[in-house]
């Protein structure tokens, strides 16, 4: 498609979706086989053992921070070595500097191409789920939205450090303190109150943790800890200052 008859950033996403055609296969196998293994595993084994949460089975309980938290690590991991990747190796970006394309564009696009990632993944999560009987209201129709505003909220600062580095050896640290404490610590699992007392505050600055509320929330019908304007106000100041950021970044590295 010529580049005068689209927006620059859907040209951009176009680039992203004809690299994964060659690897849509896996992630669709990918993505209904591993909801599955996660009921059996955690939600009837593990789950067998807790029996209940906060009034609530395991399964149920722990699905909506599952869906959030596989949004969470899809949005970094597909934010990290292909971001700088394509700035230090592949050096794309630079090609696409070199035409109408903007670096706002560069940004925009990538997070379009995660949107479209994560919303798949997210869905056919569910569309597993609802057969085990773990979506108890209406509302869980709202969970791709979340985990859409979740995305941005978390890829836009992983892309903007990713373009402020030039080694990938920090990748290693954003993995161990940054993206695995909060898998583990925003309330996916288990509750944030059985965190100590000067630990939750933490848990309450994660975007992920704000997304845990709002979809566990929305599976089981019942009020977050936060009012609702309170969790999305989050996840937007997270989502608009990384885009921000990002974009900042990126202009600094394709100027230079």
């Amino acid at each position: 498609m010529a580049m005068g008859t689209v927006h620059p950033s859907i040209a951009v996403l176009e680039r992203h979706l004809t690299l994964y055609r060659r690897l849509w296969r896996a992630s669709v196998f990918s993505s209904f086989v591993l909801p599955v293994l996660f009921v059996i595993s955690m939600g009837m084994g593990v789950g067998g053992y807790i029996g209940s949460v906060q009034g609530v089975d395991y399964l149920s309980w722990i699905v909506p921070g599952v869906v959030a938290s596989t949004a969470f690590q899809m949005a970094v991991g597909e934010s990290t070595y292909s971001v700088l990747g394509d700035f230090k190796w592949v050096r794309a970006y630079h090609a696409m500097r070199a035409t109408p394309v903007r670096p706002d564009d560069i940004v925009t696009g990538h997070l379009l191409y995660l949107l479209f990632r994560v919303t798949t993944a997210v869905l056919a999560f569910l569309l597993v789920v609802l057969f085990f009987d773990a979506l108890h209201s209406p509302w869980a129709v709202t969970i791709p939205l979340v985990c859409a505003l979740l995305t941005v909220a978390t890829a836009a600062p992983v892309m903007a450090f990713a373009a402020s580095i030039e080694h990938d050896s920090h990748f290693a640290l954003l993995f161990r303190f940054v993206m695995i404490p909060a898998a583990l610590f925003s309330g996916v699992f288990f509750p944030i109150e059985q965190l100590p007392a000067l630990a939750r505050p933490v848990a309450y600055v994660s975007p992920l943790w704000h997304a845990v509320e709002l979809c566990r929330s929305a599976t089981l019908g019942i009020a977050p800890p936060w009012p609702i304007a309170a969790h999305v106000g989050c996840l937007l100041l997270w989502a608009l200052a990384g885009t921000a950021m990002a974009a900042y970044r990126f202009r600094r590295r394709l100027e230079d």
